[in-house]
């Protein structure tokens, strides 16, 4: 089976962490906007490091398209669904209460600490946590992502985050591999700076934002009955991050599901790499 990674043009070799899967598969990496390769030849093409994906969302998922459901992974319905965090709104299971604003809808009284984010992003671009206080800056913030024809989410801010961070499942064929645990990446009152203007949030560069972590029954719970609910509907995926975080009464919420090209962090966890190899070769 000839495989390929899919990557991008600033990774053009893959994220280290991924390299020790690439060899044990024989895979090559690819960048996913590369004209010149033949996407066709290839019997698996595994979506990994396309984290450039969110600034020309269009364009990439006529690309995933084009390669097709045969050879995808995950499947181009799964990612066009994923790509948009309003996903959030078509599912049953207990999730951060979300308001969704299109363009030219009005912004309703915000209240507390919230969060703002645009509905389609990563590395917690255009991203801000504010209080009260700040309330007119996140006013701007929504104003902003408007401005640029986008949706905007907002959310209570969960205080537990800042206090215990947050918990990411990584589930490759529908079968949980590790769990890790993430600090918290936003500071109050403020947009979250960012490495120029595309890139990641600056905290998403912490060498310590993500280390193994544990889950509890609760939390496992949730994480099986979001991968249900999904698989039900476009088939187990190859892989999946189930993000959550802890609600006001303790229990757990789903903040996101990462189904496109989440860091599964292979390195943090002993023979997730075999896992996801063996995983993408029974594919």
């Amino acid at each position: 089976m000839r495989l390929a990674l899919a990557t991008c043009s600033e990774l053009p070799d893959g994220v280290e962490e991924e390299q020790p899967l690439a060899r044990l598969l024989g895979a090559d990496f690819r960048r996913w906007d590369d004209p010149a390769v033949d996407w066709a030849a290839y019997d698996r093409v595994v979506v990994r490091s396309t984290w450039d994906y969110t600034l020309r969302a269009a364009e990439f998922l006529r690309w995933c398209t084009a390669v097709g459901a045969e050879r995808l992974r995950n499947s181009p319905a799964l990612i066009a669904w994923n790509a948009d965090k309003r996903y959030l709104s078509e599912l049953s299971c207990p999730t951060v209460p979300t308001v969704f604003l299109a363009p030219g809808e009005e912004v309703p009284e915000l209240a507390g600490e919230v969060v703002v984010k645009p509905s389609v992003s990563g590395g917690a671009r255009d991203t801000g946590l504010f209080s009260p206080a700040t309330h007119e800056l996140a006013h701007t913030l929504i104003e902003r992502i408007h401005a640029d024809g986008r949706t905007a989410l907002v959310q209570p801010y969960m205080a537990a985050v800042g206090e215990r961070g947050e918990s990411a499942l990584v589930f490759l064929a529908g079968e949980l591999s590790h769990v890790l645990h993430k600090k918290a990446v936003l500071a109050p009152d403020e947009v979250a700076p960012t490495l120029g203007a595309d890139g990641p949030a600056l905290s998403m560069l912490d060498e310590d934002l993500v280390t193994p972590g544990e889950c509890t029954a609760a939390q496992l719970s949730l994480a099986q009955a979001v991968l249900r609910e999904v698989s039900g509907r476009f088939g187990t995926p190859l892989y999946a991050r189930v993000d959550m975080v802890e609600g006001p009464a303790g229990e757990p919420l789903l903040i996101e599901l990462e189904a496109i090209e989440p860091r599964l962090y292979l390195h943090l966890a002993a023979g997730a790499a075999e896992r996801f190899a063996a995983a993408i070769e029974a594919c």
